[in-house]
């Protein structure tokens, strides 16, 4: 299964333009911390720098996470972008960071990664409007790992 998934990862990279003249974006989103396990719900804001440099099918990315609760998460790793048509983008990263619970959610550790899928819509002036699912887990190195979903509207800013 994960080879057919990987294929369909790398047929779609290959088959899709590249867009490679997409610049550097600010994105900025807004959304719900906790939606699936409604452990600990928090509105949480965020902010991203996503790099327009390319690494095969790889862009570097670099974020933060803010709850009502006082969570924060800072982050740095990968996405790539996939296009379908010159308007749909589908935009798979994944970011490790540290995680700062404040008075919100036991995550179980202070190293913390995020794996996100967003899909936006791209207007003319390359600026996207998207929305996001992403998990948080330790992957099990913490001495808890009860993880923990958002749902993220997010408005993607082109840094000509």
């Amino acid at each position: 299964m994960l080879r057919v998934f990987l294929a369909a990862i790398l047929a779609t990279a290959i088959a899709m333009p590249a867009y490679a003249e997409d610049p550097d974006f600010l994105a900025v989103g807004g959304g719900w911390f906790d939606v699936v396990h409604q452990d600990d719900t928090a509105v949480e804001a965020r902010a991203e720098y996503r790099s327009g440099l390319r690494f095969w099918i790889f862009k570097p990315l670099a974020g933060v996470m803010a709850s009502t609760d006082g969570s924060v998460h800072a982050y740095a790793g990968v996405l790539s972008d996939f296009y379908f048509g010159r308007r749909l983008v589908i935009s798979p990263s994944v970011a490790p960071g540290y995680y700062h619970e404040g008075s919100g959610k036991d995550l179980g550790s202070a190293f913390e990664i995020r794996s996100q899928l967003e899909v936006a819509y791209r207007f003319d002036d390359r600026s996207r409007l998207g929305m996001a699912f992403s998990h948080m887990s330790n992957a099990g190195i913490g001495d808890t790992n009860p993880g923990a979903e958002s749902v993220t509207l997010y408005y993607s800013f082109p840094l000509h």
